[in-house]
């Protein structure tokens, strides 16, 4: 299947700009011009939906450049080892989220229990 840089960009949910940017990045190879177009293909497709798949992951653009490289190699060690790295960064935040949740929770407990003075939720932004 042969596409223009728009149809594979609109393909992935993404802008032309986007497709350019992962290009500059090293990301997306860059297809001669045909006829004054350049022409992209089926595989062009899949690496762009690996990029944003792995970007919803939440794995860096190098992170993500990586992971394209080892594909080819084969070394399956390293992407287990930045898959485990990514799983911890996303403890961590979950971890955090949780934190704050719990804490806005009793800020709203507080809040809730007492119409006297100021409001726990805005006092504790404050300060």
């Amino acid at each position: 299947m042969s596409m223009t840089i728009s149809t594979l960009a609109r393909s992935a949910g993404v802008h032309v700009e986007t497709v350019r940017y992962y290009q500059r990045r090293g990301l997306l190879d860059t297809p001669e011009r045909g006829e004054g177009v350049r022409r992209y293909g089926d595989s062009d497709a899949r690496r762009l939906g690996f990029i944003r798949s792995a970007q919803g992951a939440g794995f860096t653009l190098e992170q993500i450049g990586e992971l394209l490289q080892l594909d080819a190699g084969q070394d399956r060690a390293r992407a287990r080892a930045l898959a485990a790295d990514r799983i911890a960064a996303l403890d961590a935040k979950i971890a955090e989220l949780q934190a704050a949740r719990s804490a806005l929770e009793r800020l709203a407990r507080e809040c809730h229990a007492s119409e006297e003075g100021p409001c726990p939720i805005i006092a504790a932004f404050e300060g």
